[in-house]
């Protein structure tokens, strides 16, 4: 089975306006320019009279090489969000109202693929590969991984703050 080293956990958090599907698509965006496959696995939505709550899971994952993965999760909770009309110089624009809440994650995956997996010998051969021969490189990906990752929520963070501005 491959090895899954935890990187980085982090989050952010917004109460007010935002625009929910700018920063939605802004992240989806981000990511797949950084060369992540963005799979949405939950998408969940709760309509309480005129506010809604959304719960959603995204895993992003990226192959560095043959034997490395990069993999980033977050999980989106977003609760009392209700369109609201803000004044936006002589316009009148709708906007969203509520809380968001991104959680970042993030893992470097090794041996992705399990082709060290199929025997003992292998196994005990990858476990001293991966100690000895190429800890400077498994080292230098970590931290490449924990660098994306606070580039990410740097980004989301200051979009947030441009779009509270409105």
């Amino acid at each position: 089975m491959s090895e899954k080293d935890s990187i980085y956990k982090g989050k952010i958090m917004q109460k007010g306006i935002f625009n929910f599907k700018d920063i939605y698509e802004f992240l989806y965006n981000y990511l797949t320019d950084e060369n992540y496959d963005v799979d949405e696995i939950k998408y969940v939505e709760k309509i309480k009279g005129d506010e809604k709550d959304l719960e959603i899971i995204w895993n992003c994952t990226k192959e560095v090489s043959d034997y490395f993965k990069n993999e980033v999760n977050l999980v989106w909770s977003v609760l009392g969000m209700k369109k609201v009309k803000v004044k936006k110089g002589n316009q009148e624009i709708i906007l969203d109202s509520g809380s968001v809440e991104i959680k970042f994650s993030s893992s470097l995956i090794k041996d992705y693929e399990n082709r060290w997996e199929n025997n003992p010998g292998l196994k005990f051969i990858r476990g001293v590969y991966d100690r000895y021969i190429i800890k400077s490189r498994i080292d230098e990906y970590q931290v490449k991984l924990w660098e994306e990752v606070h580039e990410v929520i740097n980004q989301a963070k200051s979009f947030l703050a441009i779009e509270g501005k409105n």
